[in-house]
């Protein structure tokens, strides 16, 4: 037999005696950047083997889905069975790549979230093939995956980029549950998937160097997207959709068709017409870099010298300890909730929703939720959509709802404590953009604020500058007393420095400028 028929016989083998499939969350640094956070250790989520199919079947859309997302993935066939292996080992265990569209409905996400059971488990959703090339004869990171609709160049990528390479994923897997030959692991989808419409042909190829120099390649996984007769009955979850969800699926907000903060759409025209009256950032890039290179201490002790005392956001959790993170900051206020305030001004596009669709890149966005701990005052859609508009941050004294997914996204938050309550338990969001006050501090709109591992501290605008200059030249001066005392010297006298070490100090700090200006004395 041919190799050609013998892969066409083991392709149509995988399909019907495939055992288990197990997806990956996410495994490509374009697609972790992409999606805004970046995991420490693999996560999957399990697929039914009803849901592959063969090149040329159609990708069906249901009624009433509106996002038929797709992605190209390196597919995995094992071919020994796998208990417990070593990843020195793992990679024998794998007979078979071949090319996957892990495609999904994005509508049906939210009832499974991280499951993806409805959104990714359907009959046929996942196509696989056409070639399964002999796992054996290739290098695992040096393959490279491409998909294209309709003919136009969408995803490309190889698998030097991985977060967890294959050998990786194998044992790990195999350390709880054992592999079968048969079973297919999809590993994950660059930076670039998207939603393809009824009509569109989407095709995926993974191609590689053998061990003898010959080129491999499964060919081009070509399926088409049609739209199906089926009607999904309320028996359970029916397709749903924020705009968030949108740009998620699509890749961007340009992409998704939703206007950037700022544009004019029929959910911000009344934001829109009041016109945006916010005080211009302080912080250019340079003074930016300059409040990241010194501590909040520091800025703390600078902003003391000059009467400052009450500039501290207190009594808060990030979900990324040791964060350092500057911005400017936007304002978001809570009122108690009252049944019938909510009622008015809770719903539809109310002033949270306001607050955070009209963050700039560098803006950090602070909560007035008056200390309250009963409910959550942010959550991981809002968290991603201020995320994707290139927030700095969200700080609140309040709750964070999700405290798990905004936790893993890349944007850092602060909160009071996770809590699971939706905000209409306690608050009533109220305005945009006023004076506020968080965490015992007074927040102004365009107030510069610095946080890191020691807390978070509120700069006014008008100071930021000699602030950040007088914190760099206290931090090198702090930087030669830490060496002086490294030398064996007592802090008496050095720490604070009497009149003998300021003159050495600033004998050092002559040289240290001769030195840089080339004017040094031979």
């Amino acid at each position: 037999m041919e190799r050609a028929d013998q892969y066409e016989q083991l392709r149509q083998d995988t399909i019907s005696g495939a055992g288990k499939v197990i997806a990956v969350h996410l495994n490509y640094r374009s697609r972790a950047a992409q999606r805004g956070r970046t995991p420490s250790i693999p996560s999957y989520f399990l697929k039914p083997a009803t849901s592959l199919a063969l090149d040329g079947a159609e990708l069906a859309r249901p009624q009433g889905v509106e996002l038929l997302t797709v992605e190209g993935e390196v597919a995995l066939i094992i071919g020994a069975r796998s208990r417990n292996v070593s990843p020195e080992d793992a990679w024998a265990h794998v007979g078979y790549v071949t090319a996957a569209n892990d495609a999904g409905f994005a509508d049906l996400r939210w009832p499974d979230k991280g499951s993806n059971l409805r959104s990714k488990g359907g009959d046929g959703i996942a196509p696989i093939g056409p070639v399964l090339l002999p796992a054996q004869e290739l290098d695992p990171a040096a393959l490279r995956v491409r998909m294209w609709i309709n003919g136009s160049l969408i995803q490309e990528d190889t698998t030097a980029t991985l977060l967890f390479p294959f050998s990786q994923l194998v044992a790990d897997l195999s350390r709880l549950m054992t592999l079968e030959p048969g079973d297919v692991i999809l590993t994950g989808t660059p930076a670039g998937a998207t939603v393809a419409q009824p009509g569109d042909v989407v095709e995926v190829e993974v191609d590689g160097v053998a061990s003898d120099g010959a080129a491999l390649t499964t060919g081009r996984l070509a399926n088409k997207v049609v739209d199906s007769g089926l009607v999904l009955e309320p028996y359970g979850a029916l397709p749903k959709l924020t705009d968030a969800d949108r740009i998620d699926a699509w890749g961007s907000a340009e992409a998704a068709g939703i206007p950037a903060a700022g544009e004019s759409s029929p959910s911000s025209a009344a934001t829109a017409a009041a016109g945006d009256n916010r005080p211009a950032s302080v912080l250019t890039p340079e003074l930016t870099e300059k409040l990241k290179s010194v501590g909040t201490a520091t800025l703390s002790v600078q902003l003391r010298k000059r009467g400052m005392q009450n500039c501290h956001i207190e009594g808060l959790t990030p979900t990324h300890p040791g964060a350092k993170v500057v911005g400017t900051a936007r304002t978001l206020r809570y009122i108690p909730a009252r049944e019938d305030l909510f009622k008015e001004f809770g719903g539809g596009y109310n002033a949270q929703k306001r607050a955070v669709d009209s963050l700039r890149p560098g803006d950090i966005l602070v909560m007035d939720a008056r200390g309250e701990k009963g409910t959550g005052t942010l959550g991981d859609v809002l968290a991603l959509r201020a995320q994707v508009l290139g927030a700095a941050a969200v700080i609140t004294d309040g709750g964070i709802r999700d405290f798990g997914p905004v936790s893993g996204m890349d944007i850092p938050a602060w909160g009071a404590n996770p809590h699971p309550a939706v905000l209409g338990r306690r608050h009533v969001p109220w305005s945009v953009d006023d004076t506020i006050a968080c965490g015992g501090a007074a927040v102004v709109p365009g107030d510069v604020i610095v946080g890191d591992e020691d807390g978070i501290v509120v700069i006014p605008p008008a100071l930021a500058a000699e602030v950040a200059e007088d914190a760099v030249v206290q931090e090198r001066m702090e930087a030669w007393v830490a060496d002086r005392v490294t030398e064996g010297h007592p802090v008496d006298g050095l720490f604070p420095m009497n009149a003998e070490w300021k003159a050495k100090y600033e004998a050092y700090l002559a040289g240290q400028s001769q030195t840089e200006t080339g004017t040094e004395q031979p």
